[in-house]
């Protein structure tokens, strides 16, 4: 192989399998009887790459063999750092050491703050574009471009055309990496990414003057980095060095060679940047021969095929695939066996469920063959994660090798959980969550805890109390868990801190307060030692930085650190099964490769622009635009169709609406013509998926009619249930007998009973005289615990309908108010009838007013004459019969005072109306009849329901008003046919 002249560079076709190829044609080249494959050494893309290596030489030798020293070149994109051969202890030569990545993301935060001053952006922003400035201080690096080119003239003459925006962050760019330079030469650092290409170019020098006596093949790097490039020139003209490209298409004519452009030739001006060129899959390899100054005829190709070959003619179709814009036209003429996807097929179907439901089951199929390996490849995080969970019915646990980020494992979320209930103010949604998740004292002691954890969660449910720990302890008094909440409130009070503080600081007190709630185990799996890693990193580099934080910007900063870390699982997934993302799917190869989520935006991704560098200015610096990364995808996309089986798939539907194809997935289909796309199309897999959903239709389920027994049936009526029963005897029966009640949300929104239970404790206190209105509402308020924001939105709205109804009283001397929310009761018939009158008016004549205060709309005329509204006839029942202390009298007059708008009113808010049919009023009851047909509606209530044995139906007046709260409990959607 390394013994003809000139540079040792060969390519293995995408149809042969690059690292079953590459070992088939290392070990019989490089083995040695005693040593095996012990002398050689082998420079791979990424860690990933090694462990895809390691087992392609196992499938090989079947028994076992030494093998070769494996180092990671590494790779920016996956965060990797330089193996222990290209980055010893003492590099030599003056290599300065490294600067930490996260000292600088903290310090350009606080460089670009004194830089801006006022205008700078606060807590996670200024953090988030700190982060950004850091990435385009790389790219830049990785082209070793200076600072100092960005003052040619070539970038400095583009100011005049340029939008204001970019020129501003052009400045702040170049004063914020000027500063960071004088910083690192006075710590004697630099960056992590201009150090790699110092060492890529010292290893190269020193192996040009020195080379190795043993042999040296760099395998499957592609970067085209300009050290990276060096770093190979160098191996490919080593005695005993070669260097293996994937996927280099040789037999693309020069033509369409040629039409990619310069791609960064040594002789151009500036590399080729025009869009459909950077987007061809062979740009970046084109790219890097140019800065290897190697030619690629000199590109030989792979003499070895590995186990998981596929059909030679694939390479042609998809050499075809991927023809330039002028070269496409091609297609038009195309032979068959140059269009050829023998074995590949197209899925399509119609949303990510059903999709990942297809995939699964693709899956599921192949592993009835023995020894079949399948690799599901997407990078769409969701859809991966939606298969692995698929599969999981069937008891197969994926390899997925692209991990979670941090931020959704159970350590992440629990650091976040706590900076959310220091940044909240103890807010109700994140203090539950937090003590109920499930790394808080596991073990024994978890039951106890949890118990006691759910009876304060039913106390907090409800509109958000005042901010701050304090506020809770009162729910924990009513909850009888006050010695548990002490225990807690001292765990986490000293998190509970506004205003800004040193960040090394406030995760000290995240990780004391982690530890005293979970103990060991918050670090002890692989999400916990990640998590170690990142907070004893941040906390360091934070530290000696002195970063200050408003501690309400913390779980935004955080869960942005958390993001960028991907947490793996540990080994033990099944054999033949591997989800990967494009990354990590690079250099492998399975008998079946799914290539999944093949929509635009998902693959390739959306090109995303430099926040800080207009795209004008990295052109003329020759950095590759964003458009670049479409090639990238594109070249994975062509290594992955080589596998003997392909299926590509995609949706038509996402959660935003309809999906757009991939273009290269139009591309398929453009090249296959209509005729022989019919024939690579998948759609059985796709009906089963539907038909696991999708079963016999179920018969309508029967409306509920539950008969209790005449003893459960003996039960108080209220006057307000009263009302109920006659509308919808099952919600009744449901909230009386089986005493269901609804539980509000954590957090809610204020409720119409929840206002109405103000409103009227207000006026309970007024009538009594202990105080003014305003200073009523203000300890009501207080005392429920209202939110500041919920007070000062309601509150005024509430005085002003309050003020009504003082004036209104004022106004009607002859009026007085009697009974006052006081609670009444009277039998009928056997059975107890009982009710609370808001308010009952004495006239002077001894006849009463019922009067019953709303805070929203009061029932209609309709309602009240169809008995459904009859709560103020009740109650006038009762007060004839005495029912109340202090009041006994003929009812006259039955109102309701709504504490809503109204244009009539001096305040805006406050009207009166009545159910009694008088005046213009079209519907409604005659004042004579009221009463009788309140004891007549009463009476058949207690007919039917109470004493008799008719069936509490479920929505027996569809006409009539109510709640939805025990609609899923009935079944509504079920048995009245909906789907």
């Amino acid at each position: 192989m390394p013994d003809r002249p000139g540079p040792n560079v060969y390519s293995i076709a995408a149809h042969r399998g690059f690292a079953d190829a590459l070992v088939a044609g290392l070990v019989p080249r490089y083995a040695d009887s005693e040593l095996g494959l012990a002398r050689l050494t082998l420079l791979l893309p990424s860690g990933r790459a090694v462990r895809t290596m390691s087992e392609a030489f196992i499938r090989h030798s079947g028994s076992g063999l030494l093998m070769p020293r494996m180092v990671a070149v590494g790779d920016l994109d996956l965060d990797e750092t330089l193996g222990p051969l290209l980055d010893p202890l003492g590099a030599g030569d003056g290599i300065p050491p490294a600067a930490d990545l996260t000292r600088r993301w903290l310090r350009l935060a606080e460089m670009i703050r004194e830089v801006r001053g006022a205008d700078a952006p606060k807590g996670s922003a200024l953090l988030r574009l700190a982060f950004e400035m850091g990435r385009a201080m790389d790219r830049l690096l990785v082209e070793e471009i200076g600072p100092e080119e960005l003052y040619q003239e070539r970038v400095m003459g583009l100011l005049g055309d340029m939008a204001d925006n970019w020129k501003r962050s052009l400045a702040l760019f170049m004063i914020v990496q000027d500063r960071w330079y004088q910083e690192l030469m006075a710590r004697g650092e630099v960056d992590p990414a201009d150090r790699r290409n110092r060492l890529f170019r010292f290893a190269a020098k020193r192996w040009r003057a020195d080379p190795p006596a043993t042999p040296i093949v760099a395998a499957g790097v592609t970067s085209a980095a300009k050290g990276v490039a060096a770093l190979l020139r160098t191996v490919a003209r080593l005695p005993n060095g070669a260097v293996v490209l994937p996927d280099l298409d040789l037999s693309m004519s020069a033509d369409v060679w040629d039409e990619l452009g310069a791609a960064g030739a040594p002789d151009a001006e500036q590399p080729m940047m025009r869009g459909d060129a950077v987007t061809h899959p062979q740009y970046h390899l084109k790219l890097l021969l140019n800065r290897m100054r190697i030619s690629r005829d000199e590109v030989q190709p792979w003499h070895r095929a590995g186990l998981g070959k596929g059909p030679p003619e694939r390479s042609h179709a998809i050499s075809s695939l991927f023809l330039p814009p002028e070269a496409s036209k091609e297609w038009a003429g195309l032979p068959p066996e140059r269009r050829r996807l023998s074995d590949v097929r197209l899925m399509l179907t119609d949303h990510p469920e059903e999709e990942a439901q297809a995939i699964a089951l693709l899956v599921r199929e192949a592993l009835e063959e023995p020894e079949k390996r399948v690799a599901v490849v997407t990078p769409d995080r969701g859809l991966a994660g939606r298969v692995a969970q698929h599969l999981r019915r069937w008891n197969i646990e994926a390899d997925d090798s692209a991990g979670r980020a941090l931020s959704q494992t159970a350590a992440g979320r629990l650091l976040l959980l706590l900076a959310e209930v220091g940044a909240e103010q103890a807010a109700p949604v994140s203090l539950v969550a937090l003590l109920e998740h499930p790394l808080v004292r596991a073990g024994e002691r978890r039951a106890d805890w949890l118990e006691a954890a759910r009876a304060l969660e039913l106390e907090l449910r409800g509109p958000r109390p005042a901010p701050g720990i304090a506020s809770i302890r009162e729910p924990a008094q009513a909850a009888q868990v006050r010695p548990w909440w002490d225990e807690v409130e001292a765990i986490l009070a000293p998190l509970i801190e506004p205003g800004e503080a040193l960040l090394a600081d406030q995760l000290d007190r995240l990780v004391l307060a982690g530890e005293e709630l979970c103990g060991e185990g918050l670090w002890a799996r692989e999400d916990g030692r990640a998590l170690a890693a990142l907070v004893e990193d941040l906390r360091l580099q934070a530290r000696d930085v002195g970063t200050l934080l408003d501690s309400a910007d913390l779980p935004a900063v955080l869960r942005d650190a958390m993001d960028r870390v991907a947490v793996r699982p540990p080994y033990g997934g099944h054999s033949r099964v591997a989800v990967y993302g494009l990354l990590e799917s690079r250099m492998t190869r399975a008998e079946l490769v799914i290539c999944a989520g093949l929509n635009e935006g998902v693959w390739p991704a959306t090109p995303a622009p430099d926040p800080l560098l207009a795209p004008a200015v990295l052109r003329a610096l020759g950095v590759p635009g964003a458009d670049f990364r479409i090639g990238l995808a594109a070249h994975d996309l062509a290594g992955l169709l080589g596998a003997p089986e392909v299926v590509l798939s995609r949706c038509r539907r996402d959660a935003a609406g309809p999906a757009i194809a991939s273009r290269f997935w139009l591309r398929v289909q453009a090249m296959l013509g209509e005729d022989l796309l019919k024939n690579h199309l998948e759609t059985a897999i796709p009906e089963l998926a539907r038909s696991l959903d999708d079963g016999k239709p179920a018969a309508p389920h029967a409306r509920p009619q539950p008969k209790p027994s005449p003893e459960q049936r003996q039960v108080r009526l209220s006057v307000t249930a009263l009302d109920r029963l006659r509308s919808d005897p099952f919600q009744y029966y449901a909230n009386s007998i089986l005493r269901l009640k609804e539980l509000e949300p954590l957090d809610a929104e204020p409720s119409p009973a929840w206002r109405g239970e103000v409103a009227h404790k207000i006026l309970e206190r007024w009538h009594k005289g202990e105080g003014t209105l305003e200073t009523l509402a203000a300890d009501e308020l207080r005392q429920m615990n209202a939110h500041p924001l919920m007070r000062a939105l309601w509150r005024p709205r509430l005085l002003k309908a309050l003020e009504w109804i003082e004036g209104q009283i004022a106004a009607n001397p002859a009026r007085v108010p009697t009974v006052i929310e006081d609670w009444g009761k009277m039998e009928v018939r056997g059975v107890e009838i009982f009710g609370k009158a808001d308010r009952i008016d004495r006239f002077e004549d001894g006849t009463l007013a019922i009067v019953d205060y709303k805070t929203g709309a009061p029932p209609s005329g309709r309602e009240v004459e169809a008995g459904y509204a009859l709560q103020l006839g009740t109650l006038g029942l009762m007060a004839e019969r005495g029912a109340f202390e202090k009041v006994r009298g003929e009812p006259v007059r039955f109102e309701y005072w709504s504490l809503g708008s109204s244009k009539d009113s001096e305040t805006g808010f406050g009207y009166v109306t009545t159910p009694i049919l008088e005046g213009n009023k079209r519907v409604g009851i005659p004042p004579e009849a009221f009463l009788p047909e309140a004891s007549r509606y009463l009476n058949e209530a207690l007919d039917r329901w109470i004493l008799g044995d008719e069936p509490f139906t479920a929505r027996l007046n569809p006409d009539a008003p109510g709640y939805d709260t025990y609609d899923q409990l009935m079944r509504l959607d079920e048995w009245m046919g909906r789907e």
